[in-house]
C-alpha cells in the first residue's frame, strides 16, 4: 500500500511540472551576468640614468644587485628604459682602477609611477662627498605635432643660482624662464618648433656667463637639458647636455666656446723658434727646447702653422695644416731633429678633466734616439723579474691616460726586451684627481743623455 502511495504522489509531480513546462506557458530564462570589465591600461614609466658629477670615474648601475648600465661615462646618458610601475633597489658603482668597484650611490630603493619619465642624474663631487641622485620627473605624454618639449635642470655643482632665458635668437633676456639652483629643474614646457636661443645669467643681471647662440629645434623635439660643470675649452663655467627620449645626447656649447692649444719644444738640436699662425700672428715666440708653453684659446678652425727659428723667421723648419675642433684640448710637440732634417708635429688629443678616484698617467715617447722601448710600471726599482706595462713603444707613440691607485711608484723605461734603463728608475709620488704627462726627450744637442719632459701636475698643480 505505502509503495503505491508513493508512485501516485511522483505521477502527481511529474504531472505538475509537465503542465508548467508546457509550450503554453515558456520558462523565463534569466540572462546571463555581463562579463567582468576589462583590467585597466597600465602604462609603462621610463627611466635612464645621466652621469653628471664631473669628478667621478665611469660607472655601472645596478638594478636589483644586477648591472643594467655599464662603463657610463661623464657626459652621457644611458639608454630609455620602459619598466613596470614598482619599486626597484637601485646602486651606483664607480669604477676604480685596475676595474675595481665601489659603491657610492645606494643601494636605494626608488619608486617607478605609471606613466612617469624618470631622468636621475648623478651630480655632486666625489673629491667634497656630495654624490648624490638627482630625480627629475615629467609625464609621459604625447608631444603635439609641430610642438618642441623642454625641460632645463640645474645639473652643475659647481655653478651657482643661475636665470635660464629662453629666447628667439635675436630677442632681448627679458625674464628669466626660470631661476634655478643646483639640483633644480622646471617642468617640462612645450613650445612651437623653430629657432631659439639659451642664455645664462646670475640672478638677476645682464651679463651672459653661457650662450647657445641659435638653436634650429625641429618639430617634435623633445629634451632634457642639463647644465652640467664644463669639461670642454673655454671660458665658460657650464656647457648644456642635451637628453632624447631614447638616451641619445649631445654637447650644445657656448658660442665663444675656443679650441686650446700647447706647444712643446722636443727637438733637441734645434734653437729657439717662433710659432706663426697663417703667416701673420705669432702664437708663440723664442720657445727653447725642452720648454712648453700653457694652453692657448682660439677659434675653432684649420690654421696653417709654420715653427720658424726666433732668430729669423725665413727658416721654416715645420709648415701644416692643423684642423682645431671646438671644446677640443691639444698638445702639439715639434719632435724630430734638425741635423737630419726630421722635424714634425705630433699633436696629441689631450683631455684636462681630472677624477677624484685616480691619478691619471700619459707617458709619450718622443726621443729620436731611443728607438722602441718597454715601459715598467712598478712598486720598487727591481724590474728584474717584472713584465712591462707597455712593451715595444714606438717613437711618437703614446700609452694614453691610465688610471692608477693614488700611491708611490717608479717608471723605468728600457730599449724593448732589455732590462738597462735608458731613462729611470724614477720615483712618482702620484696623487688622486691629478693628470700627469711625461714626454721622452733626447739629450741637449742630440746627445744620449735621455731625458723626460714633465707637464700638467708634475709642474703645476691646481
Amino acid at each position: 500500500m505505502k509503495k503505491i502511495l508513493k508512485l501516485s504522489l511522483a505521477a502527481a509531480v511529474l504531472a505538475t511540472l509537465s503542465a508548467c513546462n508546457s509550450s503554453s506557458d515558456p520558462v523565463a530564462v534569466p540572462p546571463p551576468p555581463p562579463p567582468p570589465p576589462p583590467p585597466p591600461v597600465v602604462v609603462d614609466a621610463t627611466l635612464r640614468v645621466i652621469h653628471a658629477s664631473s669628478d667621478a670615474p665611469n660607472v655601472n648601475v645596478l638594478v636589483g644587485g644586477e648591472p643594467v648600465i655599464e662603463n657610463l661615462a661623464y657626459a652621457q646618458s644611458s639608454d630609455n628604459f620602459d619598466l613596470p610601475p614598482a619599486t626597484y633597489n637601485v646602486a651606483v658603482q664607480a669604477i676604480l682602477p685596475g676595474n675595481a668597484t665601489a659603491t657610492v650611490i645606494g643601494p636605494l630603493d626608488l619608486t617607478l609611477e605609471e606613466a612617469t619619465n624618470y631622468k636621475v642624474f648623478a651630480v655632486g663631487s666625489v673629491a667634497a662627498q656630495t654624490l648624490e641622485p638627482l630625480v627629475v620627473t615629467s609625464d609621459v605624454e604625447a608631444l603635439a605635432a609641430g610642438n618642441v618639449r623642454l625641460q632645463v635642470v640645474h645639473a652643475a655643482s659647481a655653478a651657482p643660482t643661475v636665470d635660464v632665458h629662453v629666447t628667439a635668437p635675436d630677442d632681448a633676456l627679458g625674464a628669466a624662464l626660470a631661476t634655478l639652483d643646483f639640483k633644480q629643474f622646471t617642468g617640462a614646457v612645450e613650445v612651437p618648433a623653430g629657432n631659439y636661443r639659451v642664455r645664462i645669467t646670475l640672478p638677476g643681471e645682464q651679463t651672459v656667463v653661457f650662450d647657445s647662440g641659435a638653436l634650429e629645434l625641429a618639430g617634435g623635439t623633445d629634451l632634457v637639458v642639463a647644465a652640467i660643470n664644463n669639461r670642454l675649452s673655454g671660458m665658460s663655467p657650464v656647457s648644456l647636455l642635451a637628453v632624447a627620449p631614447d638616451g641619445s645626447f649631445f654637447d650644445i656649447t657656448d658660442v665663444d666656446t675656443t679650441a686650446s692649444v700647447r706647444v712643446v719644444h722636443n727637438v733637441s738640436d734645434a734653437p729657439a723658434v717662433d710659432v706663426i699662425v697663417n703667416d701673420s700672428i705669432k702664437l708663440v715666440e723664442a720657445l727653447s727646447f725642452p720648454n712648453f708653453t700653457d694652453y692657448v684659446g682660439v677659434a675653432p678652425d684649420t690654421y696653417n702653422v709654420k715653427v720658424a727659428a726666433a732668430a729669423d723667421n725665413s727658416v721654416v723648419v715645420i709648415n701644416a695644416d692643423l684642423e682645431l675642433m671646438k671644446g677640443a684640448f691639444y698638445s702639439v710637440l715639434a719632435v724630430g731633429s734638425l741635423g737630419e732634417g726630421s722635424i714634425e708635429p705630433l699633436v696629441l688629443a689631450d683631455m684636462p678633466r681630472r677624477i677624484a678616484t685616480e691619478a691619471q698617467v700619459r707617458i709619450v715617447h718622443g726621443s729620436t734616439l731611443a728607438g722602441p722601448v718597454d715601459i715598467y710600471v712598478t712598486a720598487t726599482n727591481d724590474i728584474s723579474e717584472a713584465t712591462p706595462a707597455f712593451a715595444a713603444v714606438e717613437f711618437k707613440q703614446e700609452t694614453g691616460y691610465v688610471s692608477l691607485n693614488a700611491g708611490e711608484y717608479v717608471v723605468t723605461v728600457t730599449p724593448t726586451g732589455s732590462k738597462t734603463a735608458a731613462i729611470g728608475p724614477v720615483a712618482l709620488d702620484l696623487a688622486a684627481n691629478r693628470i700627469y704627462t711625461a714626454i721622452a726627450r733626447d739629450g741637449a744637442g742630440l746627445t744620449g743623455d735621455v731625458g723626460l719632459i714633465l707637464l700638467d701636475d708634475f709642474v703645476a698643480v691646481e
